[in-house]
């Protein structure tokens, strides 16, 4: 840390930048497995947002120069010690144990995410490329692109910075563009199959839906329901 006429400069450590970018991109790849170039081209969007994020949170605050010199005295008496570099928590004034809490918070999401991720790539895995339609599936089409939104939205959350602000609405976009494709070319290889499955299951936010009464109803009948007969790959 280096010396400033207002306290200590909480930034400059390169060695976190480059050790949490890896992290990060390991534990994302490891799981959404990208194969196909259009998978990598995503994949690359949200390398460019978690490595904007981590140089700001470790190597060069450049959204706290920018508000300190817009926002002075609102930032506190020392903007480059690293509490202060919680946007969030500064710009609404909050004690640095509140600080502190917003970032649980931001923990608490992307943990979230991160267990909805894990828990869509084992069923894929187990699946070997048939249908799957229970477990997480049961609730959303796409439970690691979720899983990805919760732990970006966390670590927004978390560190807020301009160009993450910026660019996450540009990550869901290009997400949500790849889901697209992704079902029009699971759709050729299951036909009907997935047509009612995907009627049936919203793409990414979970919702209460009358078809399990349907199936409550089968199940009382005798009757195995659609989702429990087939399996689908996919993310």
């Amino acid at each position: 840390m280096h010396g400033t006429s207002n306290g200590n400069y909480d930034y400059g450590i390169w060695v976190l930048v480059v050790f949490n970018v890896v992290l990060f991109g390991a534990f994302v790849i490891s799981f959404l497995l990208p194969k196909q170039k259009r998978e990598w081209r995503s994949l690359g969007v949200f390398f460019a947002f978690i490595v904007a994020l981590f140089v700001e949170m470790y190597g060069f605050p450049l959204t706290v120069y920018v508000l300190a010199s817009l926002l002075g005295s609102k930032l506190g008496a020392n903007p480059f010690g690293h509490l202060s570099g919680h946007l969030w928590g500064s710009l609404l004034g909050v004690s640095d144990t509140g600080k502190m809490i917003i970032c649980q918070v931001g923990s608490i999401v992307m943990f979230l995410g991160g267990a909805i991720m894990w828990a869509g790539w084992k069923q894929i895995h187990a699946a070997q490329g048939n249908l799957v339609t229970d477990g997480v599936y049961r609730h959303v089409r796409h439970p690691q692109y979720l899983g990805l939104f919760l732990i970006t939205l966390g670590m927004l959350i978390q560190w807020p910075t301009i160009a993450t602000i910026l660019m996450w609405p540009v990550l869901m976009i290009v997400y949500y563009r790849l889901s697209l494709r992704e079902e029009r070319d699971i759709e050729a290889k299951f036909g009907e199959d997935y047509l009612e499955y995907a009627a049936n299951t919203p793409r990414f936010i979970p919702r209460l839906r009358r078809g399990a009464v349907v199936e409550a109803s089968n199940y009382a009948g005798g009757q195995q329901p659609m989702a429990q007969q087939k399996r689908t790959g996919g993310n």
